[in-house]
């Protein structure tokens, strides 16, 4: 079955993010990695499925409420604070949970990708400990386990569910609407869940008052909703340069004159647009990003470093703790010796086929007794070759991405 067809299914109610697992994979395999989880995450619950066709396994992962709730704390996930506290978006924080909007309300405090994000954030923070190993794959102390696993093939992938409800409103409500905006404004999308984290509904309650809509920014989260944001506005804003330049092509003469000050008056006019979206885009973005609470987020590069990195542990000089190492000379001689080498033998091998099929098709081109048919064979063979180039460069281009970003 497709990975993709996992997001068809309609799983068990109580599941924020789903692991699966190779068909190939062992019981020993899942016990050592259900163990760890539940020790290493008490927060999480994980239910193991298994699909009698594909006999693949599964993990349905979520958490209730009030594992959310420290979850939240322990990632500062930035929450409205009701206005008789000062309104505004700040940390959250479980010692004031009073302050925030809607926290005694299960139903509207988290949003799905809220959830998931708290989720996923466990998941990739499971860290190893000294000498532990899972078959062949031994770990450093500290090291991400399931990143790890997943790079391995051990775990096939780990992604968040999609709630089809949310998704069949998106869809009347953004995707089918003509002439109307998108939902970018303040909303709240999600599943209620009871105590004991299981989602009751999804869709919004009738009681609640009409606001306006934010469905973007609470199902797909800050960084899709501020692209289409950026899109919509430059979609709108693209309306000014076409309609005053089919005005000037309506109305310019068919001399030469006539046609050289109208391009002058078009290239004018679209250096004084272009300014203004530039600066009416600034406003709007910060007002965005002051809505949402990512203005004055920390950034990436004060982030702890992705997952994946691989290195020797050793003491930080400049913050005195334990981190990941990788010496630069060794990512400079592997960028030297093997990326740089790799890259030119590709660009090369793509220019000597593309020369190759051009000869080809003047040779096919001169003999005139060929069928018609045979004068597009150096077209189809160049179509074929592109696309599987396409394919085995992509895989390269991962393998270099890895390796030279130790």
């Amino acid at each position: 079955m497709s990975h993709k067809a996992w997001m068809k299914t309609v799983p068990t109610e109580n599941c924020d993010v789903l692991m699966t697992f190779p068909d190939s994979t062992d019981d020993h395999t899942l016990l050592w990695l259900l163990n760890h989880i539940r020790l290493g995450i008490p927060e999480l619950i994980v239910q193991v499925r298994h699909h009698k066709h594909t006999r693949a396994y599964a993990f349905f992962v979520t958490a209730t409420y009030e594992s959310l709730l420290r979850g939240a704390d322990e990632i500062g996930l930035r929450k409205p604070v009701k206005a008789e506290f000062g309104g505004g978006m700040r940390s959250f924080s479980c010692e004031e949970d009073y302050i925030y909007e809607n926290i005694e309300n299960e139903l509207y405090f988290f949003t799905s990708q809220e959830r998931q994000n708290i989720i996923r954030y466990w998941l990739e923070n499971l860290r190893a400990k000294q000498g532990e190993a899972l078959h062949n794959i031994h770990f450093l102390e500290g090291q991400p386990i399931i990143p790890e696993l997943a790079a391995r093939g051990v775990i096939q992938q780990v992604f968040p569910l999609h709630e089809q409800r949310i998704l069949k409103r998106l869809m009347k409500s953004w995707v089918q609407a003509v002439c109307e905006a998108q939902p970018l404004g303040r909303h709240r999308l999600g599943g209620h869940r009871d105590p004991t984290g299981r989602r009751v509904g999804g869709s919004l309650s009738r009681s609640r008052p009409p606001c306006p809509p934010d469905e973007i920014c609470d199902y797909f989260g800050v960084k899709i909703a501020m692209y289409f944001a950026w899109l919509g506005f430059y979609t709108s804003a693209m309306v000014y340069p076409a309609v005053f330049g089919s005005i000037l092509y309506t109305f310019t003469e068919s001399d030469q004159t006539s046609q050289d000050v109208c391009c002058v008056v078009f290239a004018i006019f679209n250096v004084i647009w272009a300014t203004l979206f530039l600066e009416e885009w600034k406003r709007r973005g910060a007002e965005f990003a002051y809505k949402w609470g990512t203005l004055d987020t920390p950034a990436e590069s004060i982030e702890e470093p992705r997952p994946q990195f691989r290195g020797v542990k050793r003491i930080s000089p400049v913050t005195s703790a334990e981190e990941f190492y990788y010496p630069p000379w060794k990512r400079l001689l592997f960028q030297c010796l093997v990326s740089l080498p790799v890259c030119l033998f590709c660009l090369s091998f793509v220019f000597l086929i593309m020369l190759g099929c051009f000869q080809l098709q003047e040779f096919v081109l001169s003999v005139q007794e060929l069928p018609r048919v045979l004068r597009f064979l150096p077209k189809i063979v160049l179509a074929l070759v592109v696309a599987a180039c396409d394919e085995v460069y992509k895989k390269i281009a991962c393998w270099l991405n890895d390796m030279g970003a130790q």
